[in-house]
Parts: C-alpha cells; structure tokens; sequence
C-alpha cells in the first residue's frame, strides 16, 4: 500500500480505534476515468467496524469518517466507499 492508504488507516485507527478496518485501493478499475491518478492511489473501499458507530445510523456514520479524512478527500483521493458498522453487525 502507499501513503494515501497508509494516512486512511493511520486516521481511521487513532479516532475509532476499529476492531475490524479493510482498506482496498479499487484504483485500477477506474483507469481512464474522472479523477483517475498513474499509480492509483485515487479511489479506496473502506470497511471499518467500530464501538463509536454504536446508535449512529448509517449516514452519520459516513460523516464521521469522511470528516476523518477530510484532507485526503479535498486533495488525492478522488472517491471512497465506506461501510461503517457497529460490533456484531453484518
């Protein structure tokens, strides 16, 4: 991974300390297309399982992360996916 994922989970891990966090770089499969870098880098999938989305719904739960990341998103990355859940959820 490079230091677009590695600052995700470096953010991710210090505020919702995740007992479950998947970072995939979904990159090559948008090659070509608006916003697209050589190298990638540019579009990530996240899965992150956290106590702090307890009681939070799904949107809010979005936020919370997307203001984790905020820097990133103003700048390098592009696009990011995220599926935020609770312990013991799906």
């Amino acid at each position: 991974m490079g230091a677009i994922s590695d600052a995700i989970r470096d953010k991710l891990t210090a505020r919702f300390q995740p007992s479950r966090l998947e970072i995939e770089d979904d990159s090559q499969r948008h090659e070509g297309h608006s916003g697209s870098r050589p190298g990638g880098e540019s579009h990530f999938n996240v899965l992150i399982e956290s106590a702090a989305f307890e009681g939070a719904p799904k949107v809010a739960r979005q936020r919370m992360v997307y203001a984790v990341l905020a820097e990133e998103l103003a700048g390098p990355l592009h696009a990011l996916s995220v599926k935020a859940l609770a312990p013991g959820e799906g």
